[in-house]
């Protein structure tokens, strides 16, 4: 018992977090795929993909500026910057709302996909503003047992609506929707009532810190779209150049790609407060440390299993998919994803540690950068190659060209080198196992 107490920690808990949530969200939408008709759940991916989009908008302005401010900071000063986060956000929130209620009222779509989402968005959107402010809060307070709480609650309540509206024959887009609206109501309440939202810091708002928050939100919600622009690129160019089959074939090993995110994703929430706390504490040292901790344990972690992975390719697609891909591109291209996993860590690193020590322009800066050599490689891969294995290809010099820029622009305010990084991670990775190892050795023992 007190090894699974030592092991259940904020890391595991994001860890969890990151893993769990993914993983329910998908069996929610498989549920919806086998009892809604076509047009019902096309009707709901539509809703779901235009109101992620606007979510990324708000998300990106606000989640990477609140937590930078907030964590670290005294009393007085959080609750400042909590305040302007609820001013800011339901600034922004009530602009999308406005211009949803415009759409409502003076155009008329025949579409039924577009008038559903029209009629349901916006009252969603403003709902769920509660939540997504205790959310960010919450993290930047590394409470992410509460985090993870709110979370499930959020994704599992849904997921346990869908079970009792398949049980009772009760399942069409409409009381999905209606489902959807509900748990945001409830999650966005607990929020509200359990005091995570901190809805009464609004008294504290202050303009510099709305100020802070609006200039600091202006270059991360660049970098976010961007983040998206880069990892949709790929899709457009491919449904664009070769037959509408390949999109599949290349989007299949792209869907397994992001099970090496959900680790990155874990340790960019634990160290994301970890490296706010070092910025206002004006410790340049500590927040070098953090960055390399994280990134380069990721980066060796990550490197055995994309080994094994790139060597079992065949058989994990065979798997999963059965024979559906066998012959096709896709197992190569997974391959080829493979042999740039070690990069990732470093540059969601590099970019999230620009951010935090107030450079976030150079953060976009690098992503706008990626995006274009992606989209350049892609292109004239093709024309040159004809092949689909171009697009690949081209991923990892857009990776290489995010931590070559993100090295330099870090380099010109923190001392450290990539070597660093590698040796770092291994000898904190080493610690880790051999303390946890150590640790249940001796329980055996007392036992």
């Amino acid at each position: 018992m007190p090894f699974f107490k030592k092991i259940i920690n904020k890391h595991t808990m994001s860890l969890a977090t990151s893993a769990a949530m993914p993983l329910i969200g998908m069996l929610s939408l498989s549920l919806m795929a086998h009892h809604l008709s076509k047009v019902d759940f096309g009707n709901y991916i539509f809703f779901l993909i235009t109101f992620l989009l606007a979510d990324t908008f708000r998300t990106g302005f606000m989640q990477t500026s609140l937590i930078k401010y907030y964590a670290g900071a005294n009393r007085g000063k959080a609750m400042n910057m909590a305040g302007s986060a609820w001013y800011v956000g339901f600034i922004l929130t009530a602009i999308i709302v406005l211009a949803d209620l415009l759409l409502y009222l003076f155009y008329k779509d025949p579409s039924p996909d577009v008038e559903a989402t029209i009629k349901w968005f916006g009252i969603i959107y403003l709902c769920t503003l509660p939540s997504a402010i205790a959310s960010w809060i919450l993290q930047a307070e590394e409470r992410f047992d509460k985090l993870l709480l709110l979370q499930i609650i959020n994704q599992g309540g849904f997921l346990l609506m869908l079970v009792l509206l398949i049980f009772f024959n009760r399942i069409n887009f409409d009381t999905v929707i209606y489902s959807y609206f509900a748990i945001n109501i409830v999650i966005s309440l607990i929020a509200v009532f359990m005091g995570w939202a901190k809805i009464h810091t609004v008294k504290y708002k202050s303009r510099q810190g709305i100020n802070e928050l609006i200039h600091f939100g202006k270059y991360s919600v660049g970098t976010s779209i961007g983040a998206s622009l880069l990892r949709s690129s790929d899709t457009f160019i491919i449904k664009l150049m070769f037959r509408p089959e390949m999109v599949a074939v290349y989007y299949m090993p792209q869907r397994l790609l992001e099970i090496f995110e959900i680790p990155i994703r874990a340790g960019v929430s634990t160290a994301l407060p970890e490296l706010s706390a070092a910025v206002h504490r004006k410790n340049d040292e500590e927040v070098v440390a953090i960055m390399k901790r994280y990134a380069g344990m990721l980066t060796v972690m990550l490197l055995p299993v994309a080994i094994v992975a790139f060597i079992i390719g065949g058989f994990i697609f065979d798997l999963l998919f059965g024979h559906k891909y066998e012959g096709t591109e896709s197992v190569n291209i997974f391959r080829f994803f493979m042999c740039y996993v070690m990069l990732m860590p470093i540059d969601r690193f590099f970019g999230i540690t620009l951010d935090i020590i107030g450079k976030p322009r150079l953060n976009m800066t690098k992503v706008v950068i990626m995006l274009i050599v992606n989209v350049v490689g892609d292109f004239v891969g093709i024309l040159i190659f004809h092949s689909l294995y171009a697009v690949a290809v081209a991923s990892l010099f857009t990776f290489f060209s995010g931590v070559l820029f993100g090295y330099w622009a870090l380099k010109k305010h923190l001392k450290f080198t990539i070597r660093d990084i590698f040796s770092l991670g291994y000898s904190q990775l080493k610690e880790v196992i051999a303390h946890l190892l150590q640790k249940n050795k001796t329980d055996k023992v007392e036992v």
